[in-house]
């Protein structure tokens, strides 16, 4: 089968996914403008933009020759849920009639229908062959988010600007070859030493600058889409560590619950003290890794949601509150199709200095954004 997938994140991920599946991997491109333009012409207007940039990149992957596309569904009362049977409705319209969309909601909602999907992609590979395949993959996704972890750390001291991310581009080429096991582990030490082996400038401890990002998945994980905020952040001088990655992702969501780590559930159990319904999206987890990062010492967080997200509207209206009680700064960025990167830049650059500042002792002041109405508590600012 020629198959696809929304681009998010590492997508070389999903492309060794289907590879090992023997399906022939048509990529999706890493989206653009155009791809944007796409998914607004033809998505609903009220419909956030992780909808329409999917949708673009569908679009654009069908023009490439896309026969199959597979994705993930939406869990719990979120519109996102919705988003599947959406995009397959806009293809149809379309006249993409010969165009499948599999789409695989979380298995312990409907483990049947999971099932059936499982046997779809699988494509008549023999199982001792898929399991053993299928693990491959798991370390593989794990070292890749190992290795990501460590260029987030260092970004912020090379000497040379740039150095990472050229660096970071030649690991995930490697990663692309690797074939097996074996390779795996050869290459991921190889690509370790590489990110060693970048200078960088001494930075007491006392002066580092840590920052969590948070909120929905798309938009943490999605960099042409944040504009490239961990970029941004690390030639800033700043740490960075999203609350999602795909490896922990997959350890959270698709290990039965008792078996999935414990820290996963520390994290949820942190967020039902703000909210204790459950409302979708990842709204939970957001404010769990909102505490979270509080406690093992960051010293702000960005939460980034798509404009209208309604789980994340409730994280949003609780950040001036969670902000407060465990002294932290936040600074919200809905994001959309109408967003700028200059005006994000500017607001980013502004929350890095109130961070460094704190962290000099000049001021005990929280930072929120315009809808966060609490100018009259005296240490937050409104900007």
């Amino acid at each position: 089968m020629k198959v696809s997938f929304p681009y998010m994140g590492s997508t070389i991920v999903y492309k060794k996914l289907f590879e090992f599946l023997e399906h022939e991997v048509i990529m999706p491109p890493k989206p653009t403008q155009r791809t944007m333009d796409l998914g607004v012409k033809y998505s609903p207007e009220f419909a956030c933009i992780p909808l329409k940039m999917v949708m673009g990149t569908y679009l654009e992957a069908i023009e490439k020759g896309a026969k199959v596309l597979v994705t993930s569904g939406g869990h719990g009362p979120c519109r996102a849920g919705f988003y599947g049977d959406t995009h397959r409705n806009i293809l149809k319209s379309l006249g993409y009639d010969d165009v499948e969309l599999i789409i695989f909601d979380a298995p312990q909602d409907n483990w049947k229908a999971f099932w059936r999907n499982v046997q779809k992609i699988r494509n008549g590979v023999p199982w001792p062959k898929v399991i053993n395949r299928m693990y491959t993959l798991y370390r593989f996704v794990q070292k890749l988010d190992e290795l990501e972890k460590m260029v987030q750390k260092i970004r912020p001291y090379e000497i040379n600007k740039g150095q990472t991310t050229q660096v970071w581009n030649e690991i995930q080429e490697k990663f692309d070859k690797i074939k097996t096991r074996k390779e795996l582990y050869k290459v991921y030490e190889e690509c370790k030493k590489m990110l060693l082996s970048i200078p960088t400038k001494e930075v007491d401890e006392k002066d580092k600058i840590r920052v969590g990002i948070v909120g929905e998945i798309y938009v943490v994980m999605e960099s042409s889409i944040n504009f490239g905020i961990e970029e941004i952040l690390g030639n800033l001088g700043v740490e960075v560590e999203r609350s999602l990655y795909l490896f922990e992702w997959i350890n959270d969501n698709l290990v039965p619950w008792a078996l999935r780590p414990k820290r996963f559930k520390e994290i949820i159990k942190k967020g039902q003290r703000y909210i204790k319904i459950l409302i979708g999206g990842h709204a939970v987890e957001t404010v769990g890794h909102i505490i979270d990062f509080k406690e093992r010492g960051f010293d702000g967080i960005i939460h980034l949601m798509p404009f209208a997200c309604l789980p994340e509207l409730v994280t949003q209206s609780l950040i001036p509150k969670i902000s407060k009680e465990v002294d932290i700064p936040i600074l919200s960025l809905p994001i959309d199709e109408q967003t700028g990167k200059a005006n994000m830049l500017t607001r980013i650059e502004a929350f890095v200095d109130l961070l460094r500042n704190r962290k000099k002792g000049r001021t005990k002041e929280v930072f929120v954004n315009e809808f966060q109405q609490h100018a009259d508590e005296e240490r937050v600012v409104v900007v």
